[in-house]
């Protein structure tokens, strides 16, 4: 990234807040055009809201998101609609529609939102296809994939569009350790091949390591931490200690025992 390049995607003082319970606390922090930003953090940290904030999908409670020059807090819909065009979104669980063939979900995108002749869509479809190994399933029903071939062609739509940034929620959830591995690997694959923004939230901590140039860790809706893997790996604050070394929190620990007593 040049010097005069400003960040793609910035926070400042942002608060998310669902009735009285705040989630998001004065969070700021910045993503830089063309690298790979995780957000990392466990259960309850608020690594999905902050994800859900920076697409739109909620409005701040105070304070601002900026994505590409544009405030989400005050956008209004028209503005919303040209800012989602530029992002693509893969959701956890891949979220294909299932009466839709793969290439079907693929083209959806460019079907709703281009003038696109249909010849041309085809070929951008099997070009996005190609792009995750997935180019043989073209055909094939979303009941018919397995958990990483729906976790690809979630990818592919989320390509179509060609955007300017890409968004993954927990790419490799839910997933065996060959297959996230193969998920990593499309991700930095994508990285090299296209010059784009990647945003990926996750609690797996062999994928953050892979994968990002920087890494951003929640607790409890605060940033804790905002470095380079390696910088992360060297930290002494003990929250990043405990996350990074698996020590289980003592309260979760009474939790446990009193349900226990319940039980009993």
């Amino acid at each position: 990234m040049s010097s005069s390049e400003g960040p793609v995607i910035y926070g400042r003082d942002l608060r998310v807040q669902y009735g009285d319970s705040e989630i998001l606390h004065g969070l700021n922090f910045e993503v830089r055009p063309r690298e790979t930003m995780v957000i990392l953090g466990g259960s309850g940290s608020g690594k999905s809201t902050l994800l859900r904030t920076m697409v739109g999908l909620e409005k701040p409670t105070s304070g601002s998101v900026w994505v590409n020059g544009r405030n989400l807090a005050t956008a209004s819909a028209s503005e919303m609609d040209e800012v989602r065009k530029k992002i693509g979104l893969s959701f956890q669980g891949g979220a294909l529609i299932g009466s839709m063939t793969v290439g079907e979900n693929v083209a959806l995108p460019l079907r709703e939102h281009t003038n696109l002749e249909e010849s041309t869509i085809e070929v951008m479809v099997r070009i996005k296809l190609q792009q995750v190994g997935l180019i043989k399933f073209e055909h094939f029903m979303p009941s018919q994939l397995s958990g990483g071939m729906k976790k690809r062609a979630a990818v592919a739509r989320a390509m179509a569009m060609d955007p300017e940034i890409l968004f993954f929620d927990e790419p490799s959830a839910g997933l065996d350790p060959v297959v996230a591995a193969g998920i990593d690997q499309l991700i930095l694959n994508l990285k090299q091949a296209l010059a784009v923004t990647i945003v990926v939230v996750t609690h797996e901590l062999a994928s953050a390591f892979l994968i990002a140039d920087r890494i951003i860790v929640l607790d409890d809706g605060h940033i804790i931490a905002a470095v380079t893997p390696d910088e992360l790996k060297k930290s002494t604050h003990p929250r990043i200690q405990q996350f990074l070394n698996r020590v289980a929190d003592t309260e979760a620990g009474d939790d446990v025992d009193h349900l226990q007593l319940f039980a009993e």
